[in-house]
């Protein structure tokens, strides 16, 4: 039952993720996620140490460390990636003062073997807000990303579309920590986009083949893990890599 429940909730995080990972890379934002990765530590931090779920714990900080970032790019005008670096650095830091270290290893490369039905259930919802909700955006957000004149000739509020993919984009991390851990939400995002894009010949292929990617990735990840005994984290994203490798013997 146990690995059922991981099952479902790794081939929906792993297709959401490299569904959403496609329009990232088209956005050249594929690489954020890792970032985002690191600022949910305090919270997944918090999660391990007073027993609750560990993307429960990650999406608020998540959300608080893009506010910050937001604000401090208002107010001083640093380039984004900077002021990345200075919120996420910092979030590590702190995390490292009170986290306990048999607690670290969960915490950075992520945790499968604890999963009840409730959570299950809500991963799953959520995985499909995200999907249903990047799919609403993404031919406007690639529109976008070729040519600003675009949203004002379609009277395409940017602004609004903007929002709505970076609230997707902080609940698919908050998601994925608990698979692969904070270290490697970027390649969770990234790796299957890659792999897409190596083997598809239009849009539609191209977004469907990086869901199809990832969550095939974290599947045969999951099932390898409890075959091996080695973490899920690494095992996911190790198979996902050899599908890339794979698609570049394909490459359209």
């Amino acid at each position: 039952m146990q690995l059922f429940l991981a099952l479902m909730i790794g081939a929906f995080i792993g297709g959401v993720a490299g569904y959403l990972g496609t329009l990232m890379l088209s956005q050249r934002m594929a690489l954020v996620a890792g970032p985002l990765g690191h600022l949910t530590l305090p919270g997944v931090a918090l999660a391990l140490i007073f027993g609750f779920d560990v993307s429960l714990g990650a999406f608020p900080f998540v959300i608080l460390g893009i506010v910050l970032i937001w604000l401090f790019e208002m107010r001083t005008g640093l380039p984004m990636e900077a002021l990345t670096a200075i919120v996420f650095a910092s979030g590590v830091a702190i995390t490292f003062l009170f986290l306990p270290s048999e607690e670290e290893t969960t915490a950075l490369i992520g945790n499968m073997s604890q999963i009840s039905i409730g959570v299950t259930i809500m991963t799953l919802i959520l995985s499909l807000i995200i999907f249903f909700a990047t799919k609403i955006i993404y031919s406007k957000m690639v529109l976008a990303s070729i040519s600003e004149d675009f949203d004002k000739v379609e009277g395409i509020d940017l602004r609004k579309y903007n929002l709505v993919y970076l609230v997707c984009i902080a609940l698919m991390v908050a998601l994925g920590v608990r698979i692969v851990g904070s270290l490697m939400t970027a390649a969770l995002v990234a790796i299957p986009a890659c792999t897409s894009r190596n083997l598809s010949k239009n849009l539609v292929q191209y977004s469907y083949m990086g869901l199809i990617s990832g969550s095939l990735a974290c599947v045969l990840g999951i099932l390898g893990s409890d075959f091996t005994g080695i973490p899920t984290g690494p095992l996911i994203i190790i198979t996902s890599a050899l599908f890339f490798l794979i698609s570049l013997i394909f490459k359209k």
